[in-house]
């Protein structure tokens, strides 16, 4: 790798500009057409087409939607950057004016609105518009590079199905496995951390029972939903009570579910919750002490029978290689402005590109990139009040397009060089 300060990167680069409006239009339509996790058949064809266009060996298919470009261009180290495709069961309320209004079928049959609430379309734009680049300047860089559309990260089952359906067997082993995410953050600033850099997250559906009667006649009820009720109270104290302050866990009961008349008194309740962790023996306390708290809910009510507790899904944690991200720092370092490039802390936000590196046993780097206006993430701060930005997987979600987009594609260019640069 050269020392030189990213003039190889600039190569790359020399051609952003001239295509920043046509992957901003990318980015709209994108945005525009969302697709639920496995569903991402437009936005995959979309992905392919871009990258036959720019001269990559497309394979399409890969558990079920995913894509997978490669570009070979001599001698040198493999390079894999990742991007997730898929968007969320939410009803945009953006008010921009490329809003998505997309209904569509969920697993369960349902017709839900569709939203790219947590930044995939822009994702998706990031690689293109950074395979566009690599192809139109070889003569800057050697080696591999192996470009990936993902499915189903918002259901933890896009990067397995893509092993499963053979990503180790039908691809070279990169040398490093990169990726990035758009999260609330001044945009244009960069962060990351050797180690882990986002949580494991667990999701539980668990099923209680009653016995239904009529709301006048409680007496001759085992009521669900006083146990269900009783059971979200008694799961917080699980972080507050049973986890050390020096430790973190997170509990969220986001589903609870019971009923359809006032009057009636039903048979049975329905809770889904979400567990994040850093550790891996607290996240099994934590599994522990709710399986422990739901059943003596249900017990000290009398239920007629134990709960039914399903796994959803799981996230692994993602874990940075010290020093890949050591290497991937340095050159943003010597490409971005000192103020652009941050440690990150932990979150508590979970992400399934951990499996790729974990499961080929090669370094993997994971980083964030700001995509809130600068001015009002700065006023935010100043005020106290970050709180009131929309997160991923708000309703208001929207990162700002510039200079989001571009810092985004230059990011993977630059990372990508700090192996591949001649």
């Amino acid at each position: 790798m050269s020392d030189a300060p990213s003039k190889s990167s600039m190569s790359v680069l020399a051609n952003l500009g001239s295509l920043l409006s046509d992957l901003e239009a990318v980015y709209r339509d994108l945005h525009a057409h969302p697709e639920l996790s496995m569903q991402e058949k437009r936005t995959a064809g979309l992905a392919a087409d871009r990258l036959r266009t720019a001269g990559y060996e497309v394979t399409t298919g890969i558990g079920n939607t995913g894509v997978v470009g490669l570009l070979r261009n001599g001698e040198g180290p493999t390079v894999m950057l990742r991007a997730d495709m898929d968007a969320l069961p939410v009803q945009e309320a953006t008010g921009l004016r490329y809003a998505s209004k997309v209904t569509a079928t969920d697993s369960t049959g349902k017709t839900v609105p569709v939203m790219h609430a947590c930044g995939h379309d822009m994702h998706v734009a990031w690689l293109i518009g950074a395979a566009t680049l690599f192809a139109k300047a070889r003569e800057a860089w050697k080696g591999n590079l192996m470009l990936v559309f993902q499915p189903a990260e918002e259901i933890a089952a896009g990067a397995q199905a893509m092993i499963d359906d053979g990503l180790f067997k039908r691809f070279p082993k990169p040398d490093v496995v990169l990726g990035q995410h758009v999260m609330v953050g001044s945009s244009g600033v960069l962060s990351s951390r050797a180690g882990v850099v986002t949580s494991a997250g667990d999701s539980l559906q668990i099923r209680m029972f009653g016995r239904g009667a009529h709301g006048s006649m409680p007496e001759a009820s085992i009521d669900p939903v006083v146990m269900a009720a009783a059971t979200v109270l008694r799961l917080q104290t699980i972080v507050s009570r049973e986890v050390a302050a020096n430790e973190a866990a997170v509990i969220t009961v986001g589903v609870l579910q019971a009923g359809t008349k006032e009057n009636v008194i039903p048979d049975e309740a329905l809770i889904k919750l979400n567990v994040r962790t850093f550790d891996e023996g607290v996240r099994k306390r934590v599994l522990a002490a709710i399986e422990r708290v739901v059943n003596a809910e249900a017990a000290a009510a009398g239920a007629p029978m134990k709960p039914e507790i399903t796994p959803l899904d799981r996230y692994s944690l993602v874990t940075n290689d010290p020093e890949a991200t050591r290497r991937v720092g340095d050159a943003f370092r010597r490409h971005f402005r000192s103020d652009r490039v941050q440690e990150a802390r932990p979150t508590t936000a979970s992400e399934d590109f951990g499996c790729f590196g974990a499961e080929w046993g090669a370094p993997s780097v994971f980083w964030f990139v700001g995509g809130t206006d600068p001015g009002t993430y700065t006023k935010a701060v100043n005020d106290g009040k970050i709180g009131d930005i929309p997160t991923n997987h708000n309703p208001r979600f929207a990162p700002v397009i510039h200079p989001t987009l571009e810092t985004g594609v230059e990011a993977l260019v630059v990372a990508a060089q700090a192996w591949l640069s001649v």
